[in-house]
């Protein structure tokens, strides 16, 4: 089994991916500018993981915690999201573009001892819905489309794909980028997508909920199913690639319908739903590459995603079961 080194280690996906790669064996340290451990605490591997702060500006301190660990495999999750690259552009520059040159020029000087490198793109960095109207897909977007952000952070993350593009061809660094949309699970910040967490959080706690959007399609991607993503991603055989570049989605339902699955899952639920508002995110994204070169397959639907994750919450604050 590898050490595996993960950027952002002790914040929502990170905790998740940590503990994934704990549950398949591996040696994990967390790399982070927080050492709270409290997410890796709830899902049991505290004891399991190596917290080190660390800040992926600094290209000192990148390379000297994968060589001092002997990290073989790095999971580059560290950024600044959609809000936090809004309010701070500068710091997004810094910290997702020049944090993500850090991580690659690591691996590039380790390279006897960096096997693979998996970052996080992301959906942004497509361009809105309409963009993509009358394709002969249905709908479906797949990474060949057009990629055209309308924000800074998916910005960002469209330099990222060049940068590694660039550190492959020249200089041989294997990496895998994915394209995740939101996720959603126990212990999530809330930021810009707070709907998606009340939508589930309040009716679990017995408290009525009203929201927008309800006609329109999102990405249900449960937080476990994105960390088994960046596993496979980490791992996955050279001779299996196709790509450099992945989509990787869950369940595509409308507010609507996940409103009635919380209601399924939540006796006596509260949710009221209307259709106004428009989401400016694209979410239907064509997996087929991840699933045919990766092994990626969605282990959560909607419902079993949402059980959960009103599991956990209701046990926390001392309700009764499901």
């Amino acid at each position: 089994m590898a050490t595996v080194l993960v950027t952002g280690g002790t914040g929502f996906i990170g905790a998740y991916v940590a503990a994934d790669l704990v549950e398949h064996g591996h040696d994990v340290v967390a790399f982070d500018l927080s050492t709270d451990e409290t997410r890796l605490a709830k899902l049991g591997v505290a004891d399991d993981v190596e917290v080190v702060r660390g800040d992926v500006t600094d290209p000192t301190a990148v390379v000297r915690s994968i060589r001092e660990t002997g990290a073989t495999h790095v999971v580059h999750l560290a950024a600044l999201l959609t809000d936090g690259a809004r309010g701070n552009p500068r710091a997004a520059l810094e910290v997702n573009c020049g944090g993500t040159n850090n991580v690659f020029e690591a691996a590039r000087t380790l390279s006897d001892q960096v096997e693979r490198v998996a970052w996080a793109s992301s959906a942004a960095v497509y361009a809105p819905p309409g963009r993509y109207a009358g394709n002969d897909r249905d709908g479906w977007v797949t990474e060949d489309d057009l990629v055209y952000p309308d924000t800074l952070y998916g910005a960002t993350k469209e330099y990222n794909e060049h940068q590694a593009q660039v550190y492959h061809e020249e200089y041989g660094v294997s990496h895998v980028g994915l394209r995740p949309t939101v996720a959603y699970g126990p212990y999530r910040e809330t930021g810009g997508s707070a709907f998606l967490v009340d939508l589930i959080e309040k009716p679990a706690l017995d408290e009525s909920f009203a929201v927008e959007y309800g006609d329109q399609t999102i990405d249900w991607q449960y937080v476990r199913d994105v960390a088994q993503a960046f596993r496979r991603a980490a791992f996955a055989p050279e001779s299996d690639l196709s790509r450099r570049i992945y989509n990787v989605r869950g369940e595509c339902q409308t507010i609507r319908e996940a409103a009635e699955t919380v209601e399924s899952v939540v006796p006596g639920a509260e949710i009221s739903v209307s259709d106004e508002g428009d989401l400016p995110w694209t979410q239907t994204l064509d997996t087929t590459p991840a699933r045919e070169d990766l092994g990626y397959e969605p282990e959560y639907d909607l419902e079993a995603g949402i059980r959960e994750y009103v599991s956990v919450l209701r046990e926390e604050h001392g309700l009764d079961p499901l």
